[in-house]
């Protein structure tokens, strides 16, 4: 799998190298597949430090001056310089604004990997990943979905009967989509065929075959993890409508109803621009939007054992199981 994933890099290297030498000026064009589409194949990276929601502190300002730019990055060398708990998600922004003398996780009680783990965050000058609304905040939830959501959250708080009173990543099924979760094993790869698109990731390696001949979406009786995806071409940008997800997903407390549409743009060489917007009358007052820049990756995709190597979910199962022992023996 190795061997093919980096053929597909170097394939896809040389038509990018193609499409500069072709292009006029030297300035760089969108390559295309031999079926005459935009090329969007090989491996790609989501590892930006910019956080999904815009921080308080920056209400109003959609971006951030250079040298608030250069601040948070002498920061983020000093403090998730490989020696010291890892700063997860949306964490490492939150850190870098409070400027901490040394990191150390929320966890409280085991820790968090070592920041060797993860891979260094890229910077831009963005206060929020979200484009709309322009507060660059998720919209409010409905009083159904809050409620909703209050109930799962207490649910979570008892001892799990089984791996089902877990979330889906955890019991290893779907990290789901759109995944927003920056430099956890953040990487995709998109195969293309002239009548489909396959989007593979590296958590789970769940794989997305996206059809392009224009089919319909099934009944809504046919529900799945991913939903039911169907795209197709608006100029140089590849546009996927996925509906039909499964009741059990859980995409920010957006189940079947949620409506998922994504929009894949390649702007460099180097860069893909990954845009969504979601909607759920069930779940939030309006639709929102965000943007998340995909940076390309010279390495391929690699194994993610996660099944064989979830020592976390047997280690929380059977520490429920003694915790259970423990109770009924103070009981009697």
């Amino acid at each position: 799998m190795r061997k093919i994933a980096l053929a597909i890099v170097m394939v896809t290297a040389a038509a990018t190298l193609s499409a500069l030498k072709a292009a006029p000026n030297g300035k760089w064009s969108t390559p295309r597949t031999v079926d005459g589409q935009p090329d969007l194949q090989g491996t790609w990276a989501n590892n930006n430090a910019t956080p999904l929601e815009r921080p308080v502190e920056f209400t109003g300002r959609a971006t951030l001056t250079d040298a608030e730019v250069a601040t948070l990055k002498a920061r983020s060398a000093r403090l998730f310089n490989g020696d010291g708990d890892a700063a997860f998600g949306d964490g490492l922004f939150a850190a870098l604004l409070t400027n901490p003398d040394k990191f150390v996780s929320v966890d409280g009680k085991t820790g968090d990997y070592n920041q060797f783990w993860l891979p260094d965050r890229v910077f831009d000058n963005r206060t929020s990943l979200i484009t709309d609304p322009p507060d660059g905040r998720i919209p409010a939830m409905t009083p159904l979905a809050q409620r909703r959501v209050a109930a799962d959250a207490a649910a979570r708080l008892g001892l799990p009967a089984g791996p089902e009173d877990r979330s889906l990543s955890e019991r290893c099924i779907t990290f789901g989509v759109p995944r927003t979760q920056p430099a956890y094993m953040s990487y995709y790869e998109i195969i293309q065929s002239k009548d489909a698109v396959v989007f593979r990731m590296e958590t789970i390696h769940d794989a997305r075959v996206i059809p392009l001949d224009g089919r319909p979406h099934p009944g809504r009786r046919i529900q799945n993890w991913l939903g039911d995806s169907r795209g197709h071409w608006e100029g140089d940008t590849l546009v996927v409508d996925t509906t039909n997800f499964s009741p059990r997903s859980n995409f920010r407390g957006a189940h079947e109803n949620l409506h998922l549409v994504e929009r894949f743009t390649r702007v460099s060489a180097s860069r893909l621009e990954y845009a969504f917007t979601v909607s759920d009358d069930t779940t939030w007052t309006r639709p929102w939007s965000a943007m998340i820049p995909f940076e390309r990756s010279r390495a391929p995709i690699y194994e993610y054992a996660c099944h064989e190597g979830n020592l976390g979910l047997a280690g929380i199962l059977s520490g429920t199981r003694a915790e259970e022992r423990e109770s009924e023996q103070v009981a009697r």
